[in-house]
């Protein structure tokens, strides 16, 4: 079997998303998500110029040489864009050795270490009652475990806590210029602990919680913040540092024993070593997309269970359902399986990329179907292009640009 043909797509039924098809001369093609959010096209390019070209003539099943080819053979190694390149090639040559098999992708990584895959739903307000109606909402709809998220007094805008336009309907972070959110360290940290009082009393002491401080605080501030939170035992604190400095976990680690969890940003197992083999974190929460694909990601995790530390992928809107089915196939194979981030897409991304996985009481399950289990409508596709969109700008009220 060779590669014939590798196409890249780029389509925003929502969000943008960049999927790179590969063809076989036996007419099986594999799907593989190459999305980076707000810098979406640097990946195209590099797909279409630089290692499609590569790709043709290829046997589709020498999957673990073809990454090391295209990691080591570029000379630059790591970074978002090429990880995301190479992630797109490795789901998709998953893709198609699982086809060739008749198998869904899980059964290649091994089986199915459980029944079911359990996940996280994120739930937000401008203020705290209504943070307490959207937990309620995602209560309802199954899920067994919340994020919360809360605007914070004397901010206009928080990322992580949707805002509404004139109609009502939710504003997306992402904008053709980015927005400019102001930020206030102090107010939100004197903030987040009376959120999670308030969300307790109301939803009781069983229910897990989970924080994303999305790498806004230096190491004292997260310190701090883990320790006040202790008493309303989160599931875990995310992004309290960035964690490129991966001493300042040291910090954190010492003075609380909140759970952390880190690495949506990570693009390879060398941002983890430390931090692993240390175990200054609880849970590692790289994207298939962004990490090289379902071969590394498989490793890391092995690397991770040695040290009693748990998987967690990174499971956003801006992961298409390509990405989404890769992650759901690795989370039923693994043995440490931890939680699973699952927000959802829109119904009109789910017919651009019609999916076998399901989400079910609050669930997911990969399904049956061999492969990873999506199809990508390309006709769909081409009638929603590329829109320019970037992520928000957070400055401090003198103006500074503050940390994301």
């Amino acid at each position: 079997m060779k590669i014939v043909d590798a196409k890249v797509v780029v389509t925003s039924p929502c969000r943008n998303f960049v999927t790179l098809k590969l063809t076989t001369d036996e007419g099986l093609t594999g799907l593989g998500d190459a999305t980076l959010n707000g810098r979406e096209l640097a990946v195209v390019s590099y797909l279409a110029d630089h290692v499609a070209p590569l790709l043709i003539g290829l046997d589709p099943h020498r999957v673990e040489d073809t990454w090391q080819s295209l990691y080591r053979g570029a000379y630059w190694r790591r970074g978002p864009v090429t990880m995301a390149a190479i992630a797109a090639v490795d789901v998709a040559l998953w893709d198609i050795k699982a086809k060739a098999a008749g198998l869904p992708l899980y059964q290649l990584l091994g089986g199915a270490s459980r029944e079911r895959i359990g996940t996280y739903g994120h739930a937000n307000g401008r203020d705290i009652p209504e943070l307490l109606d959207s937990v309620r909402a995602r209560l309802a709809e199954g899920y067994p475990a919340v994020r919360i998220q809360s605007g914070v007094p004397g901010l206009k805008a928080v990322y992580g806590v949707s805002d509404t336009d004139e109609t009502g309907a939710p504003v997306l972070h992402q904008q053709a210029r980015p927005l400019v959110e102001d930020w206030d360290t102090a107010a939100y940290l004197r903030h987040v602990p009376a959120v999670f009082e308030a969300v307790r009393a109301e939803f009781g002491p069983e229910l897990p919680l989970l924080h994303d401080s999305h790498h806004r605080l230096t190491p004292v501030q997260a310190a701090r913040l883990g320790k006040d939170l202790e008493p309303y035992r989160p599931f875990w604190l995310e992004d309290c540092t960035p964690a490129e400095n991966q001493e300042a976990l040291r910090l954190v680690r010492r003075s609380t024993t909140t759970p952390l969890a880190v690495g949506e940003v990570f693009n390879t197992v060398y941002d983890y070593q430390a931090l692993i083999t240390e175990q200054l974190i609880d849970y590692v929460r790289s994207a298939v997309t962004h990490f090289g694909g379902v071969t590394p990601l498989r490793k890391l995790f092995d690397f991770a269970a040695q040290y009693q530390i748990k998987s967690a992928i990174h499971g956003p809107e801006d992961i298409s359902p390509v990405g989404m089915a890769a992650a759901v196939h690795l989370d039923l194979a693994v043995h440490n399986f931890g939680i699973q981030e699952f927000s959802g897409h829109t119904p009109l991304t789910d017919e651009v990329f019609r999916h076998a996985y399901t989400f079910t009481d609050g669930h997911l399950h990969p399904g049956e179907a061999p492969g990873i289990g999506v199809e990508l409508d390309e006709e769909l596709a081409a009638a929603h292009p590329y829109a320019p969109a970037y992520l928000p700008v957070n400055r401090l009220h003198d103006g500074t640009v503050h940390d994301w």
